[in-house]
């Protein structure tokens, strides 16, 4: 009787380690990147928490709260797309430390509610991932530290690049822009961004 037999040999096992090798590398890759991703938005959401009661104590006493004692940053607004079910605190000035929490009211750029152009920027993977939700005629509330309220309607949107966005911090009315990193499904870094634009109407 005849028998058929597969050797391993000594290049089977190699090739066969090297998989295994490699397999892992993989496995341990991806669970590093999930993890940090879970991390990230973990910390987002309960940056957010945080984030709501030093707002509420800042309107409450008229005075800049910050949400933890070493913060160099603090919360100066409350933006809501209501259609969307979308709401974040907005905190003072652009720094990386201001967006790993939060919305960022950009430096030189106007206060909510006055002439005007209001720039706020946010990741595209936390807090401002619900951009690419919004539509034209889409209302935008913002509540200022101070308690006062506005509205405004999203009644542009756009891709731009980074250092060409033509937005205006000066231009004439009351308006509101708010940007992000696009596309949103990306995982690395990129040049352009997502804009929409609003103007006041209450």
């Amino acid at each position: 009787m005849n028998a058929s037999f597969t050797i391993k040999t000594p290049a089977h096992l190699s090739r066969r380690g090297i998989l295994n090798a490699v397999s892992g590398l993989l496995i341990a890759a991806s669970l590093v990147f999930f993890g940090q991703s879970i991390w990230i938005f973990a910390k987002a959401q309960l940056a957010q928490v945080l984030l709501e009661r030093a707002f509420t104590q800042t309107i409450l006493t008229g005075k800049p709260v910050k949400a933890w004692n070493w913060a160099d940053t603090y919360p100066v607004a409350r933006i809501k797309i209501n259609r969307i079910n979308a709401e974040a605190i907005v905190l003072q000035g652009s720094s990386g430390e201001a967006m790993a929490f939060g919305p960022a009211l950009v430096n030189e750029t106007s206060r909510p509610g006055t002439r005007g152009t209001s720039v706020m920027a946010a990741h595209r993977d936390t807090h401002f991932s619900f951009l690419k939700n919004v539509k034209l005629g889409d209302l935008i509330e913002v509540e200022r530290d101070d308690g006062l309220s506005f509205t405004y309607r999203a009644t542009n949107m756009r891709v731009v690049d980074w250092n060409k966005s033509g937005i205006d911090a000066h231009a004439a009315g009351f308006n509101l822009v708010l940007a992000t990193c696009y596309p949103f499904d990306a995982i690395t870094h990129g040049p352009q961004r997502f804009v929409v634009e609003a103007e006041l109407v209450r």
